[in-house]
């Protein structure tokens, strides 16, 4: 995913390397991180921190796709969160249908 589909995406800001080890910032300067894994259509892990979090304070994201019935399935773990940000970032989960 490109700024442009992720601003569509999310209507905020970015800039994302397409690079393993290469560097990205979301949500209008909210999280920035490093891509670690990148296998297309199949993985990404990411480290990352919100601008609100302890510095240095870094969380890793590991997304996985798959495809099911026609669909692309997204499955998100994200670990190392910080405890004070736990509950929030455990229950904001959404469901997207219609992605392909």
């Amino acid at each position: 995913m490109d700024e442009k589909e992720y601003a569509r995406f999310t209507a905020g800001a970015a800039e994302i390397s397409r690079e393993v080890e290469g560097a990205f910032v979301t949500n209008n300067g909210y999280s920035t991180g490093t891509n670690k894994e990148l296998i297309l259509d199949t993985k990404i892990v990411l480290t990352l921190r919100a601008s609100d979090w302890p510095d240095d304070h870094y969380s890793t994201l590991t997304i996985t796709l798959s495809l099911v019935s026609l669909m692309t399935k997204l499955s998100f773990v994200q670990t190392g969160v910080p405890e004070d940000q736990y509950e929030e970032i455990s229950q904001s989960g959404t469901t997207i249908t219609g992605i392909r």
